[in-house]
């Protein structure tokens, strides 16, 4: 049987999707309380706080393409052939993920808490990386894709829900002020992810799971050198950003999710500072937006699915009302305005909304880009793409945390102080709102240039299912060679073995347009 005739019900799509509870939520309880609990209740300055970040950023630069390159490749080991190129790695980390609730414990030094956000960033690498790829082996059908994407989405959505209402639901047994609400919290997440990844091993599939062994790379000088690898993996990260869309692709997910992450990082000194309230409102207000977000990734799905809207004007749907969000928390703070607790709730539970499509979207989007690729390399390389994304993704809410500390700093906030100077109020608004604003602006631009659309997809999916049974590149016609070159970049004339062909793919050989290879 192929990989592709097996079909991907929901149940399956819940099996993969519950790892998203780790990648959406264990990013979640760190861009929104961790910083908040360094300088609170573990005597670490701003900048001190902010350095971790941005330390950690340094090595995952090289981890996490390197992961990607390594599941791409992992098929020709023995474990590889025995456990799956990918979902060996889920099978390792699951019982790794205690890991999480060591991070949450007060009373310890600097480098104590330098050591265990690195083994969490090291952790999330070897199971993110993997496990994005997993949607673009189990099926090429866009309807299936799309069931994945949405199920992980709403699983991720789960995962914010359950960071932010956790710690609030803690808090009163604990008490509000007390840091056991945070190691609680990291213990019952640690739990979570534990399960979460070992389901998704057990209930995931690879394209090559169902073939007898994995098929060896072509042998070529230095071809099994360290040497050789380091080449291929700088090759394989550089060349991913030759397809424009995919160039685009992470444009649009950089500036929002970054745009997010500073929103997210600054809303509790927001509340806190600003509108004179407990932490405990943090939790409140943002389990509101969490609830809503898990019913509204199912809308986004139909708005996409059923509807047919195209992937950018559902992200200016998102942005259009993200911006009137912000625009509403700055009234309040500049006009000191009373607001009802029903109000503020109608409020996030609108952005919640928003924020699902603004969430979804873009990992919609990832599992057509191997698609994209494929017809200019002539090659399968999810891997290399998740690296990229992993690495993105990572970096950013590092760097934007690191970057508020910075200007925390420089603002004149106080740690531990109940009143804040002036100048640093001024410096929340202005990164809560101005700052997350301008990023999202960004994205909404560039949605103008985004092309993809499922008839796009469908076009570009038969193109290339015509090439590999040796179709004659002479007979795609005009509206499809106009397809490619928005997706790619490229002429048409240039890809499947033309001279974007040998570019992307770092001069190797591939096999001849007419060479039948099997979907």
């Amino acid at each position: 049987m192929k990989p592709t005739e097996r079909r991907v019900g929901y149940g399956t799509a819940i099996g993969y999707g519950v790892t998203d509870l780790f990648g959406g939520g264990a990013f979640a309880v760190i861009g929104t309380w961790l910083l908040f609990f360094y300088t609170t209740y573990c005597g670490l300055s701003v900048f001190e706080a902010g350095s971790i970040f941005a330390i950690a950023r340094v090595i995952d630069a090289v981890l996490s393409p390197i992961m990607g390159y390594i599941t791409d490749n992992f098929g020709n080991t023995w474990l590889g052939k025995k456990f799956g190129r990918r979902r060996f790695f889920l099978l390792i980390s699951s019982p790794l993920m205690f890991l999480y609730a060591l991070v949450w414990v007060t009373d310890m030094s600097y480098w104590y808490y330098l050591g265990t956000y690195l083994s969490i960033e090291l952790l999330s690498a070897m199971v993110l990386v993997p496990w994005e790829t997993l949607s673009a082996e189990m099926t090429n059908r866009f309807s299936e894709r799309t069931r994945l994407s949405g199920v992980r989405m709403i699983c991720s959505q789960l995962g914010g829900l359950l960071a932010v209402s956790i710690p609030g639901i803690l808090m009163q047994f604990t008490g509000k002020d007390n840091s056991l609400t945070y190691t609680y919290t990291g213990i019952i997440f640690a739990c979570i992810f534990c399960v979460a990844v070992f389901t998704t091993w057990m209930c995931t599939w690879e394209a090559k799971d169902v073939r007898e062994e994995f098929e060896p790379e072509p042998v070529t000088a230095g071809g099994g050198s360290l040497w050789h690898h380091l080449k291929s993996l700088v090759s394989d990260l550089f060349s991913s950003f030759r397809i424009r869309m995919f160039r685009q692709h992470i444009i649009i997910y950089i500036f929002s999710f970054t745009a997010l992450d500073v929103f997210g990082a600054v809303f509790t000194y927001y509340v806190v500072y600003g509108l004179h309230q407990h932490a405990s409102s943090v939790s409140g207000y943002l389990s509101v937006a969490a609830l809503a977000s898990v019913p509204s990734t199912f809308i986004f799905m139909m708005l996409l699915e059923k509807l047919n809207m195209s992937p950018s004007g559902a992200l200016r749907l998102a942005y259009g009302i993200i911006f009137c969000v912000l625009a509403f928390l700055f009234y309040v703070y500049i006009t000191e305005m009373a607001v009802s607790l029903l109000l503020f709730s109608a409020v996030f539970a609108i952005f919640g909304f928003a924020r699902a499509g603004l969430y979804y979207i873009p990992w919609n989007i990832y599992s057509f880009i191997p698609d994209v690729d494929e017809i200019v390399t002539k090659k399968r390389r999810e891997g290399i793409f998740a690296g990229v994304m992993v690495l993105t993704r990572k970096s950013t809410v590092a760097l934007a945390i690191m970057l508020i500390g910075v200007v925390l700093e420089e603002s004149g906030f106080v740690k531990g102080q109940g009143m804040q100077p002036e100048s640093a109020l001024h410096a929340i608004i202005g990164l809560m709102v101005f700052a997350t604003g301008i990023l999202l602006a960004v994205s909404f631009y560039m949605t103008f240039k985004f092309k993809l659309t499922r008839d796009t997809h469908k076009t570009l999916i038969k193109e290339v299912a015509r090439l590999k049974l040796g179709g004659d590149l002479n007979d795609c016609t005009p509206e499809c060679q106009k397809v490619i070159k928005d997706l790619t970049g490229y002429d048409y004339q240039e890809v499947w073995g033309g001279s974007a062909t040998r570019k992307t793919a770092g001069g190797k050989l591939a096999p001849a347009p007419g060479d039948a290879v099997g979907l």
